[in-house]
């Protein structure tokens, strides 16, 4: 690896590391990148998950040290979306090419639509009165994981909006804790996909901890944004990540 790929790999991973916290699609930007220097798709997809694991253990970490935490609920949401995760990186090592794309465009117009559709009541999980309500709402969320995870499994990029479809439309939760509880469930299942895809031969490790170094800087950098700025900052980030990233892969060849 040259010089100025290393340099290029860090900042697009800083970069894609802030959008993975506040919102999602910062895999958009680097698996790209990691194709544009000479890597075959699936290798790309493979090598992008060392910077996954890593920026969503430092963001984890940094929603804790900041007194934001509820490790049961993010640990029994991540063990279901595991299983799906493992199936679907299995099928990431074996496919590639242009679904890639098509599918993810399709999964943020939806997503789109959905949020702006009704804006529902932002409400901590932990504070919803009754267990019969409560009991409506998680089982549905961590049946849903399942199917998350073979997407983050599978490709990975754009999953968040998938995590924040879930746990914001179906929990119910405020968008600051959406993400703190997204980035627990996704170094869980990342460490599962990141095996298959090493077994497979599909992870350049020198490029994916340079990627890494670039990732936790941006996920350390959205955690204290994220708490200094709400939810209003995250909902509007969201939202244009969205629509840009959206356009991009449907105006794409």
């Amino acid at each position: 690896m040259e010089l100025w790929q290393g340099i290029v790999l860090s900042l697009a991973g800083c970069i894609a590391g802030f959008l993975n916290v506040m919102a999602g699609g910062g895999s958009l930007i680097t698996m790209p990148i990691l194709v544009f220097m000479g890597e075959d798709g699936t290798v790309a997809n493979g090598t992008n998950r060392v910077a996954i694991l890593i920026q969503n253990l430092v963001a984890t970490a940094g929603f804790a040290k900041q007194g934001l935490s509820d490790f049961q609920l993010s640990l029994s949401l991540g063990l279901c979306a595991l299983p799906g995760a493992i199936l679907g990186a299995y099928v990431g090592t074996r496919i590639g090419g242009v679904w890639f794309n098509r599918i993810l465009a399709g999964v943020m117009l939806m997503v789109l639509f959905l949020m702006f559709r009704k804006k529902r009541r932002s409400a901590d999980f932990r504070q919803e009165k009754g267990v019969e309500s409560r009991g409506r709402r998680i089982v549905p969320a961590h049946l849903w994981m399942v199917a998350a995870g073979f997407y983050g499994g599978f490709i990975q990029a754009g999953v968040g909006f998938i995590m924040m479809a879930v746990l914001h439309g179906v929990l119910g939760l405020d968008l600051v804790r959406v993400n703190m509880h997204k980035v627990f469930i996704v170094g869980v299942y990342t460490l599962a996909a990141l095996l298959i895809f090493a077994i497979r031969g599909q992870v350049l490790w020198s490029a994916g901890l340079v990627l890494a170094v670039g990732n936790a800087l941006g996920g350390w950098i959205a955690t204290r944004l994220a708490l200094k700025r709400g939810e209003g900052l995250i909902r509007w980030i969201l939202y244009l990540t969205l629509v840009v990233m959206a356009i991009k892969l449907l105006l794409a060849h």
